[in-house]
């Protein structure tokens, strides 16, 4: 997959805003092991970042994890970036499939922590093959 490194002109500035995200299910439960549930995380994911104007260039579900590539818009920190695709996909996720509470009963579908890290140029294409050989990582293909 390739990936743009254009730089995006704004009023004032010129740059890209690319992200490398990682967290986790809460208690490492392994909620996406079916591909159902999985389908459902990634598409809940998606809905959130569309709604928030963030880009998702990659995003790989483990089983407990989730790894992704995205730009954020010019205004927006990494910190509010995750608590709005957290928060937003969790309340998705259990809207549509209620018994998934049964196993979350305070509603709490991922875990406190998280890792952002920022990726330049030089980076995308290394990130980019990790994210997207995650199951040979786990030893899951």
């Amino acid at each position: 997959m390739e990936i743009s490194t254009t730089l995006k002109h704004y009023s004032h500035t010129v740059g890209i805003n690319y992200w490398h995200f990682e967290w986790c299910t809460k208690y490492r439960y392994l909620m996406m092991k079916r591909f159902e549930i999985k389908n459902l995380v990634e598409a809940c994911i998606r809905k959130a970042a569309y709604e928030h104007s963030i880009k998702i260039h990659i995003l790989k579900a483990m089983p407990d994890h989730i790894h992704m590539l995205v730009t954020l818009p010019n205004n927006m920190t990494d910190s509010k970036a995750r608590m709005l695709l957290k928060g937003r996909s969790a309340y998705l996720i259990f809207r549509n499939r209620v018994h998934i509470r049964l196993r979350y009963p305070k509603g709490h579908f991922w875990a406190a922590g998280s890792c952002a890290v920022t990726v330049g140029y030089n980076d995308i294409d290394a990130i980019t093959k990790y994210i997207e050989n995650q199951e040979k990582h786990h030893a899951l293909a």
